[in-house]
């Protein structure tokens, strides 16, 4: 779950890292009462989970209450990346002397937290990772040994910090930002950038933070700053529906059981020379409902032409699926074919449910690469 700047803001000062006051504001007369209330001149900004902001004019200076309120009425309603504008930060605004960039994430191939920080902030970091490589400290901690004191001064003097206060202000950062991670279960916590003002302070002047869907149940105060009325509507009924669901861009919408079956369909559909639309993943135990449920969350993307169902039985019975994807075509109308593969517990029972019941525009075939085959010809 992505949160927003001041949701990210919000946690990153219970972890005691600095950061502007600010307010929310919904409206022109809000942005106007905030700006009054902080006084001086404040930065309007637009909260959308996505990037490119400032480029796309969602990120503005305003002198005082009035130009807050005008620069709100502005970028209330701005389109930015498909995100339309409802909400804004007002903070207020910081003298900038130095942009320095720290991040930590989760790095999937090295299967470790990952941080990364350079001075030369307030830029992409793909950018920097292009243009100056050598610039950007990359460092992963062990999660069995944790945080230790040397991390942070590896990145502090690995990116050339040369301040002192500079060096003991952002090494005290680091360690914040560590237990922000882990403590709130986050997949990443990114400060671009990290600002050094005139008069020495540093402080966190952007916060982007990604929390793992998975382990919301253990915060419940995050999980409150779900936005429902930002999510994807598709991503919000599979939700609701407990339906692993990742959206793509093709016309081949898939469902298996387990993520590395579903992940391994994905490819055999591009083999096969398709491109998948997205898949649901019914886990290992799918059950009817369960097939009804993703059904249901598959066909509402306008995108898919052919659903290809990749069922292996192993706690999932094959037989199980075969009387779900019955009810399923009972229950809602599928206007696009169907095809199935089934293999493993129970397959050819399975098989039989469906050859007895015989629908319309529904396809069996023995192996996973046919089936993909199949499909991908149905959805030309």
């Amino acid at each position: 779950m992505d949160l927003y700047e001041y949701q990210g803001k919000e946690l990153f000062a219970r972890f005691g890292i600095p950061v502007s006051d600010g307010r929310v504001a919904v409206s022109p007369a809000e942005a106007r009462a905030a700006a009054e209330a902080l006084g001086g001149p404040v930065v309007v900004k637009a909260q959308v989970l996505t990037g490119g902001r400032g480029k796309a004019g969602g990120v503005k200076l305003a002198d005082d209450r009035d130009d807050a309120e005008a620069k709100a009425r502005g970028i209330l309603g701005l389109d930015i990346r498909g995100h339309v504008v409802e909400k804004l930060w007002v903070e207020k605004a910081s003298d900038i002397a130095k942009e320095y960039y720290l991040s930590i994430t989760f790095d999937r191939g090295a299967k470790k937290p990952l941080f990364m920080f350079t001075t030369q902030g307030g830029v992409e970091i793909e950018e920097v990772a292009a243009s100056s490589p050598e610039a950007l400290v990359r460092l992963h901690i062990d999660p069995l040994v944790g945080f230790q004191p040397w991390v942070a001064r590896s990145l502090v003097y690995g990116g050339g910090v040369e301040d002192p206060s500079e060096q003991k202000q952002i090494a005290a950062i680091v360690e914040k930002l560590y237990r922000c991670f882990v403590e709130c279960d986050a997949m990443l916590c990114e400060i671009n950038p990290l600002i050094v003002t005139p008069d020495g302070e540093v402080k966190a002047l952007d916060s982007k933070f990604t929390v793992d869907d998975s382990a919301l149940y253990r915060h419940p105060d995050i999980a409150e700053f779900r936005d429902t009325k930002a999510a994807d509507p598709l991503e919000a009924l599979a939700r609701e529906k407990g339906v692993t669901y990742v959206k793509l861009d093709g016309s081949v919408g898939i469902l298996g059981n387990g993520a590395g079956l579903s992940m391994s369909t994905v490819d055999v559909v591009v083999v096969a020379g398709g491109k998948p639309a997205n898949f649901c993943d019914l886990g290992g135990g799918g059950d009817a409902q369960g097939v009804v449920d993703a059904l249901e969350v598959i066909t509402r993307d306008p995108q898919v032409r052919s659903i290809l169902f990749n069922i292996f039985g192993g706690i999932t019975r094959c037989d199980e699926v075969a009387r779900g994807i019955l009810e399923a075509l009972d229950r809602i109308e599928i206007g696009v074919p169907i095809v199935v593969r089934l293999d493993g517990t129970n397959a050819e029972e399975g098989r039989q449910i469906l050859a007895d019941a015989a629908p319309p525009n529904l396809y069996v075939e023995p192996t996973m690469l046919e089936a993909a085959k199949k499909a991908v010809e149905l959805a030309a």
